[in-house]
């Protein structure tokens, strides 16, 4: 009898013994936190960013490159690389996301081009304050294990960095760089023949191209709204202003701002830039409502509180922050 009990429970005391003293370093599944991951980003934003400006900026995103050999080929040019479309698609979303900004399409305006011709209707490019391009730098997969007694574990890794570049629309010049780096891993193990097999998993790209993005998210940001706001006049009637701009930029009912005559371009000898001379403050209007149903098309009325400027070219003049 007590030969037969040994028979029935000493394979599971050696199985629990094994499992005991295997060397295993995680589950089959990406190291996530407990929170969600857009918790995570909500946190890290009110931490790390400055309130909400009032008002946005406008943005475009130009070509990323993929500048590493991996996912190339001879047959591919640099318009159809997929790395580099998916690092600007993750860039415009995250800047969409933060709602800070009104983000314009730049690398897939032919195509837009192409159905404003289908519906009989011309394209209306807008302009942009500042130009976003990089590229994908670096970009690799690893994988790594770990061998016991009748025990192994797999840990397969991607990593990769993007760089990216804000360009001065007016100029072309260089004003700011930024680099972020991302990894992502998954772990398995097996034990016995017991356990579970990490296959290549595809998705390892992705999260570390989106960490990449979002470990320069931040400093972006900040630079970005280092620039200066301003918008147009529209029009002039009377004693009333009309402006773009509305309840999507932050305008609100009661807000002042300067109204600027812009100053004289005049060319640098010693940059070789065009230089906008100091504008000069002409008067000041005060918000009495807004208009429109999107960014697209919305506006304010404002009165004229100090100044007189009705008979001034629109083009000479600008809105800006009254404390500016």
């Amino acid at each position: 009898m007590k030969n037969k009990l040994l028979q029935v429970f000493a394979p599971i005391a050696c199985t629990a013994l094994l499992f005991g003293c295997a060397t295993r370093d995680g589950q089959p599944q990406v190291k996530d936190s407990s929170v969600s991951r857009q918790a995570q980003q909500e946190a890290q934003q009110r931490q790390a960013l400055p309130a909400k400006p009032r008002f946005k900026r406008k943005v475009a995103i130009g070509r990323f490159s993929n500048e590493t050999r991996y996912g190339r080929s001879l047959l591919r040019d640099d318009d159809n690389d997929p790395l580099g479309k998916q690092v600007s698609d993750i860039l415009a979303g995250r800047l969409v996301e933060s709602d800070r900004f009104l983000v314009f399409e730049r690398p897939d305006i032919n195509k837009l081009k192409a159905e404003s011709a289908l519906t009989g209707q011309a394209l209306d490019i807008i302009g942009v304050d500042t130009m976003i391009f990089g590229s994908l730098t670096e970009f690799g997969h690893s994988t790594t294990g770990k061998k016991g007694f009748l025990s192994a574990t797999k840990k397969q890794t991607a990593e990769a960095t993007v760089e990216l570049r804000l360009v001065d629309v007016k100029t072309g010049h260089v004003f700011f760089t930024a680099k972020g780096s991302g990894t992502a891993t998954l772990e398995a193990g097996q034990i016995a023949g017991y356990g579970s097999k990490a296959n290549y998993d595809a998705t390892l790209n992705d999260k570390a191209i989106d960490a990449a993005v979002s470990d320069l998210l931040n400093t972006l940001i900040r630079k970005l709204e280092e620039r200066a706001w301003r918008t147009d006049i529209l029009k002039i009637d009377n004693r009333q202003a009309f402006i773009s701009g509305g309840v999507h930029q932050g305008i609100k009912a009661g807000d002042v701002f300067a109204v600027m005559s812009k100053g004289e371009p005049v060319k640098s000898k010693q940059s070789g830039f065009n230089i906008e001379l100091p504008a000069t403050k002409v008067g000041t209007i005060e918000v009495l409502s807004t208009f429109g149903s999107s960014e697209a098309n919305e506006g304010a009325v404002a009165k004229i509180v100090e100044g007189s400027f009705a008979g001034s070219p629109l083009e000479s003049l600008f809105v800006a922050e009254a404390g500016e």
